[in-house]
């Protein structure tokens, strides 16, 4: 078999990345155990940066990006995957060591995939993405250590317009929990109450880092953000409160000091949702099937043919695309 196909392809010359479509075959593919007709992609802040040639995450060209993807398995030569299987993709440095969803077929490593979960389709599990499935990881980080609705305060969600920050307002918010969402845009203020929040947060209000402790606010936090804002919320968390940091679209720095962790108690829990267990990766998308309310989980989406990608990937390093991104794959009309 040597079926052809279309995908996006990066190449790299003189430290310039360009993108165009090109036609391939399977055997342009690399090497890997299931082969799979990919439906649908989505865009995260990470194939943002891939798209434009930032921070280095690619290494060698050519390359087809996209860090998620949702298919059918097409063949494979492990005995936990059959022609006709849907399987969903994220993480494991695909996208960037490995090529990714960007291309109508994919060729990957069997332990990389999880079967689709009961109570999702395959578009519906590409618009959670790595952006829904870190929420979930970060929500589940925060119930791991104590933070239950119960407790008397607000969770804070920092970027929550965002494709993390939106699905973790409404991840939270349907589980119970009082929900603060931080943002920067005003016209989502009514996006964000319908998914859940119960307050709204001028991203502002978080900036300042001159003192190492603030009045206490949160029992929790979710931070897609880093640097100063997260520096601010460690400031700002209740006695033994939670911060689940899971991002860096503010930059990689912390410009904070431990007071808060010696005096306050206060935890700071990293999400790494690329080389999650696969046990913990199964627990989590289950979860997503079962609480996520899909209503909002469309309300929350954008659909996007992949023939109109490239100007996207500028959108969402600007902070100017709210929720997800779903892109179809096999929407060839502008390729």
């Amino acid at each position: 078999m040597n079926e052809a196909f279309r995908a996006l392809v990066l190449n790299q010359k003189d430290k310039n990345v360009t993108a165009r479509f090109e036609d391939l075959t399977v055997n342009d593919l690399p090497d890997g155990d299931v082969l799979v007709r990919v439906k649908w992609s989505t865009l995260n802040y990470k194939d943002g940066m891939i798209l434009n040639g930032l921070g280095r995450l690619v290494r060698t060209y050519p390359h087809v990006p996209g860090v998620d993807f949702s298919g059918e398995v097409i063949s494979s030569n492990d005995d936990r995957y059959k022609p006709g299987d849907e399987v969903v993709l994220t993480g494991w440095r695909v996208g960037e060591a490995h090529w990714g969803g960007y291309g109508q077929l994919a060729r990957v490593k069997a332990d990389w995939l999880v079967p689709l979960p009961d109570g999702l389709d395959a578009a519906q599990a590409m618009a959670i993405g790595t952006a829904g499935f870190t929420s979930m990881l970060a929500v589940m980080a925060l119930e791991e250590q104590g933070v239950s609705p119960d407790l008397d305060g607000e969770v804070l969600v920092t970027g929550a317009a965002g494709g993390v920050g939106s699905v973790a307002v409404s991840i939270l918010s349907a589980l119970g929990y009082r929900v603060a969402a931080s943002t920067g845009r005003e016209e989502t203020h009514a996006y964000l109450r319908e998914l859940g929040a119960t307050s709204i947060i001028d991203r502002n209000e978080l900036t300042d880092t001159s003192k190492p402790l603030l009045a206490e606010r949160w029992v929790g936090a979710i931070d897609s953000v880093g640097s100063t804002t997260l520096a601010h919320v460690l400031s700002e968390m209740k006695y033994h409160g939670v911060v689940s940091a899971c991002g860096l679209a503010g930059g990689p720095d912390l410009p904070g000091t431990v007071i808060p962790f010696l005096l306050r108690g206060v935890r700071l829990i990293g999400i790494d949702s690329v080389m999650c267990p696969y046990e913990t990766r199964i627990r989590a998308w289950q979860r997503l099937a079962k609480e996520l309310p899909k209503e909002h989980l469309s309300a929350a989406t954008t659909k996007v043919a992949l023939g109109d990608i490239l100007p996207w990937g500028e959108k969402i390093l600007k902070g100017q695309v709210k929720g997800r991104l779903l892109i179809d794959v096999q929407d060839c009309e502008h390729l």
